[in-house]
C-alpha cells in the first residue's frame, strides 16, 4: 500500500466526512491523485464504510446492547470462517470478531429489548451445530468508542494531591 493511501486511510478514520479537497490540502497531493487513492481503496474493499459514532446516551434509544462470547468448533476445512460467516448474517448482529482466550467468537448484538437480545441467543446462535457454549453481557453504558469519549463532562478533573 503506498503513503497516500496510508494517509487518506488516517484521515477518513478519523473523520469520515472529510472530503477530497480538505484531504488533498493536508497531504500535499492533486485532488485528482487523491479523488482516485479514495475510489481504489473502496472499490478494493479496504474502505468499507463511512460511519458516524453517536452517543445514544444523548439520545432517546431504548435500545439494548450486548457481547456474546461464543464458543464454537471449527468447520473440517473452514476453521471458524463458515460458522462466523453465518452468525454475522443476523441482521441484529453489529460486529463479530474472532478472538483468542476462553471463547472464540465476540459478537456484538442490538436488540429492542433483554428479551430480544435473549431470543436471540436462545433461538438463533444456540441453534448451531457448532457452537458449544455462549456467555452475554449486557452493556450498560459507554464511555469510550472508536477512540472518542463519550460524554466529555464524565471525564472528572484530576485531584491535585500535593499540598
Amino acid at each position: 500500500m503506498q503513503k497516500l493511501e496510508q494517509d487518506i486511510l488516517s484521515l477518513v478514520t478519523e473523520d469520515a466526512r472529510i472530503n477530497v479537497k480538505r484531504m488533498s490540502q493536508m497531504l500535499g497531493a492533486a485532488e485528482e491523485e487523491v479523488a482516485a487513492a479514495v475510489e481504489k481503496l473502496e472499490k478494493e474493499g479496504v474502505i468499507v464504510k463511512y460511519t458516524a459514532i453517536v452517543n445514544t446516551a444523548a439520545v432517546e434509544d431504548d435500545g439494548v446492547e450486548a457481547l456474546i462470547e461464543v464458543k464454537v468448533t471449527p468447520q473440517g476445512g473452514h476453521g471458524f470462517d463458515a460458522i462466523a460467516v453465518e452468525i454475522a448474517a443476523q441482521e441484529e448482529v453489529q460486529n463479530l470478531y474472532l478472538m483468542s482466550g476462553s471463547y472464540d467468537l465476540a459478537v456484538i448484538v442490538k436488540g429492542n429489548s433483554l428479551r430480544d437480545v435473549s431470543r436471540f441467543v436462545s433461538e438463533k446462535i444456540s441453534r448451531y451445530d457448532a457452537v458449544l457454549s455462549t456467555a452475554t453481557h449486557f452493556i450498560l453504558k459507554k464511555y469510550k468508542v472508536e477512540g472518542a469519549i463519550m460524554q466529555k463532562d464524565s471525564v472528572p478533573d484530576r485531584i491535585s494531591v500535593q499540598p
